[in-house]
């Protein structure tokens, strides 16, 4: 099941499953202009999942906590629940997942999440509030992984794309082996603001920035001037991403958390960028995108 958000300027879909964005059409431009990867299994099988309650990998995937050892896969489970629809209006969705027995056999913890999607002009906001409904403290990440077509016309090329940023940016990526941060970097950026697209950068899987000091970025063709403009105001990592040679999308992720390192001790409370909420407390963010 889908839901849809309206106005004279674009239509935005969203399914049920994984409170997942499935579709952002800008009507008035090119008979209606699609952003939004379809999920053809071919390359990637997804649109835009939410990552919950992990981001990326874990070792084995496994984690311990509190003496017993649990298996959870990449990016968690969130992306594979059905949502309930807690509001629609003609502008805004709002959907929500809470703890049950069989979320609590891989992550032992209760919580709510609600996702929003708020639809004025030509952006889409995106919310997250995570909820401590349990007595014992939270712990979890949570990330973004929209996908976006790449090309977006007929006779473009990924190539003719490329990565803007605000201003000015040096930049390291920080290498992932078999999907868990090696602890090696590499430099990627000097006092650069384009960064062109091929697949050649994804080479060594998924460019992964860490704390670093923009809060804006465009994907854009070169030749037409569409794209879109994410922005991620407070989120201290970022992961760039597409298959492989072929695929016509490239992801744009902001993350609260990230992938565990290759010498990770297996225990949650010591991941990388792990959230903490006290009994009844609730962490709030999001992340905008605009389509041009």
């Amino acid at each position: 099941m889908s839901f849809t958000l309206q106005n004279e300027q674009c239509r935005v879909q969203v399914k049920a499953r994984g409170a997942e964005l499935s579709s952002f059409v800008r009507l008035d431009l090119a008979g209606g202009l699609e952003y939004i990867w379809p999920a053809d299994p071919t390359y990637w099988n997804r649109h835009a999942p939410v990552l919950f309650p992990i981001v990326g990998r874990l070792p084995n995937n496994r984690y311990q906590h509190e003496g017993r050892e649990y298996e959870l896969g990449q990016h968690g489970f969130a992306r594979d629940q059905d949502f309930v629809l807690l509001h629609q209006s003609e502008f805004e969705l709002v959907f929500e997942l809470r703890s049950n027995a069989a979320s609590r056999a891989v992550y032992p913890f209760d919580f709510a999440l609600r996702i929003s999607y708020r639809l004025a002009g030509t952006m889409l906001t995106v919310g997250w509030e995570v909820e401590n409904t349990g007595a014992a403290e939270l712990l979890f990440s949570i990330g973004a992984h929209p996908a976006f077509r790449c090309p977006l016309l007929p006779g473009e090329s990924f190539e003719d794309y490329d990565f803007v940023f605000d201003h000015p940016v040096t930049l390291e990526r920080h290498l992932l082996q078999n999907g868990l941060l090696s602890g090696e970097t590499e430099p990627l950026l000097a006092q650069q603001t384009v960064l062109p697209l091929s697949y050649e950068l994804f080479a060594e899987d998924a460019l992964v920035f860490k704390h670093f000091d923009f809060t804006h970025l465009s994907l854009r063709s070169r030749r037409s001037g569409h794209g879109v403009r994410v922005r991620f105001d407070g989120f201290p990592y970022l992961g760039l991403w597409t298959k492989g040679p072929g695929a016509g999308f490239v992801c744009i992720e902001p993350w609260q958390g990230i992938a565990s390192s290759t010498t990770d001790s297996g225990e949650l409370a010591d991941k990388e960028g792990l959230l903490r909420l006290e009994a009844g407390q609730e962490f709030v963010t999001s992340y905008s995108i605009s389509v041009a």
